[in-house]
């Protein structure tokens, strides 16, 4: 019997072309398939595409195709839209989250003022000022009010004699609390005021706060890093400036005690 030499090729197509042949043959198959499932019935795809639209809104704008790109494009907006939806809805409760712990906060802020005022008035008491100073608080600051006919003689800037020993027994007070900001302002009617030395009532305001910050601390052993002064003129009553009780009671200086909860 005759033998095959050993370089002599095997005889028929080599394996690989009858798999790969098989293969296009069902890939052929596959896109003769789509190609006739393509041919369709238009009216009953537009019932159909209309019955979807109205019940999920997934075609708009009379969209009648996937091929028109309605359905994606509607699908970023919706998505879009969700986004948005979940961002406010996050912010909301951000905010919401943020205003619960300002108010804790500022509750908190309004017990420390409230002690305190309740320390200075008995203070106030011991010390018979009740009458000279009034006190009041907010949920920042102390505040102790003077009136300006009990410092000042009209238009000016120069403490009253009568004056001085009130304003020592206030700075033994303020001394407590020498590491709180404390604030000084002076207050006016609306009268305006033209005179040799102050051409304005913001002039005459200025330098009644100035006055008493540097009797203050010239006297109490205030630290003056920790005193501020301003003038307010007219443009903070507390009354109604067309009296002549409100009058008064607008001219007056403050002096704020800040607490150690102050957010100022």
């Amino acid at each position: 019997m005759a033998k095959r030499k050993p370089d002599e090729p095997p005889k028929g197509a080599p394996a690989w072309q009858s798999t790969f042949a098989d293969l296009m043959n069902l890939l052929l198959c596959f896109f003769v398939m789509l190609f006739a499932m393509s041919d369709v019935d238009k009216q009953k795809f537009e019932a159909i595409a209309a019955s979807f639209n109205d019940s999920y809104s997934i075609f708009s704008a009379g969209a009648q195709s996937i091929g028109d790109g309605i359905l994606i494009s509607n699908g970023v907006s919706q998505l879009n839209e969700l986004d948005d939806y979940m961002y406010s809805m996050g912010k909301a409760a951000e905010q919401t989250t943020d205003k619960d712990v300002w108010d804790e906060i500022e509750e908190e802020q309004l017990k420390e003022s409230e002690s305190l005022a309740e320390v200075i008035e008995e203070i106030l008491t011991e010390e018979s000022l009740t009458q000279q100073v009034d006190i009041d608080f907010t949920s920042q600051y102390v505040s102790l009010t003077l009136n300006g006919a009990l410092l000042f003689d009209s238009g000016s800037a120069e403490l009253k004699e009568e004056s001085i020993p009130i304003l020592k027994k206030i700075g033994v007070i303020l001394k407590k609390y020498g590491k709180s900001i404390i604030e000084i302002e002076g207050h006016t009617d609306n009268v305006p005021i033209h005179n040799a030395k102050f051409d304005s009532n913001n002039e005459l305001s200025s330098a009644r706060a100035l006055e008493v910050f540097e009797f203050l601390v010239e006297n109490s052993g205030l630290d003056p890093a920790m005193v501020k002064h301003s003038g307010r003129g007219e443009y903070v009553p507390v009354a109604d400036n067309s009296t002549a009780e409100g009058r008064a009671q607008n001219r007056r200086v403050e002096i704020k005690i800040y607490h150690t909860l102050s957010t100022y």
